[in-house]
């Protein structure tokens, strides 16, 4: 019988191997493998068929368009009219919005590079008896999932 578990590398998968061995698995039933983590590119616009949630053109839609607004109203009484100005004020705004939009994600990125390891699976081979105890013990150490294949 195998209990297969998922886990975030931590010291909870190494205390959890310990406290198995304990009860008498022994060192090679116990499979654990780390999985690699895929490198996200960056990609400034989402599409229909591939979303990651981190567009760097939304703040900048946003806000070339609110300014774009301000400042065509605004140039009804400048020298070059509303429709020269309410560019300008697009553009201006599309570019700020687009870096303080970069600017955070370049930071959330950086953080959660640091923090973030890889996941280990972890198969146990064991006795049918073994089974509930075995998948107690790794929920209690923190697993992200359990599974009992018989």
């Amino acid at each position: 019988m195998h209990v297969i578990a998922s886990f975030h590398y931590s010291t909870y998968i190494e205390i959890a191997l310990a406290e198995l061995e304990q009860q008498g698995i022994e060192r090679k039933r116990l499979i654990a493998v780390p999985l690699e983590t895929r490198p996200s590119g960056r990609s400034m616009i989402d599409t229909m068929h591939r979303s990651d949630g981190e567009s760097l053109i939304d703040a900048g839609m946003a806000l070339g368009a609110a300014s774009s607004v301000v400042t065509a109203s605004l140039g009804m009484t400048l020298a070059w009219g509303p429709v020269y100005w309410g560019l300008i004020g697009a553009a201006g705004g599309f570019t700020v919005g687009f870096l303080i939009d970069w600017s955070l994600t370049r930071r959330r990125r950086r953080r959660s590079a640091r923090k973030k390891g890889g996941d280990v699976v972890l198969v146990v081979d064991c006795e049918p008896h073994q089974a509930d105890r075995v998948a107690d013990t790794l929920w209690r150490h923190q697993a992200l999932g359990v599974a009992v294949v018989t």
